[in-house]
């Protein structure tokens, strides 16, 4: 990644680029410093376009640049039953890589900012170990359990090319977000990322 790649204007709010781009479906590249003025105002930008969208993740790839740098939150609603996962504000990590610490996978439905509308029901490891750098330069490990481990591995798995439709084990789960929810009796503003 190079930043002359972008033009970074005083424009926060980014276009969110759809399935078919692509940008969507290569590897994006690392991040050699995660601490230049370049990548600081893509990260704020792009937690802009997060909230604004509104999502709970949003990977670099999904607004045009292929950068291994994503940013997500935790609302305190999408929390649930999960003892060991905390509302968090918006953060941003660089060039992370995640672990699975245990077999145990979990279905949960799905949505995705480049991919408007729609949800899927997608298997993810409940248990991961994180580790990344922050704009900072700093290191980051730690364990993230439930729909936090979830939120990793769908923005993840978008700096690798990979889209949730590939994850799915059944396309019957794969529709609309208004029908899938009214069939649920279900309600959910917030898509992944």
């Amino acid at each position: 990644f190079c930043p002359s790649d972008r033009t970074f204007s005083s424009m926060a709010i980014l276009p969110i680029i759809r399935m078919g781009h692509p940008t969507l479906r290569r590897i994006a590249d690392p991040v050699a410093q995660p601490i230049t003025p370049e990548i600081r105002r893509l990260a704020v930008d792009m937690i802009e376009t997060m909230v604004a969208a509104p999502g709970v993740g949003l990977a670099a790839p999904q607004v045009g640049v292929a950068a291994r740098l994503l940013v997500y939150r935790i609302p305190e609603a999408r929390i649930g039953d999960s003892e060991n996962t905390v509302p968090m504000e918006p953060r941003v990590l660089v060039n992370p890589v995640l672990t699975p610490l245990d077999e145990a996978m979990v279905g949960g439905r799905e949505g995705c900012l480049s991919i408007p509308g729609m949800q899927g029901l997608v298997p993810r490891y409940r248990h991961m170990r994180v580790q990344a750098h922050d704009l900072d330069g700093n290191e980051i490990d730690e364990e993230v359990f439930d729909f936090h481990a979830r939120v990793l591995q769908h923005e993840v798995d978008h700096l690798d090319g990979v889209l949730y439709l590939d994850r799915m084990d059944d396309l019957l789960s794969f529709g609309f977000s208004e029908e899938l929810m009214a069939a649920e009796g279900a309600d959910d503003d917030e898509e992944e990322g």
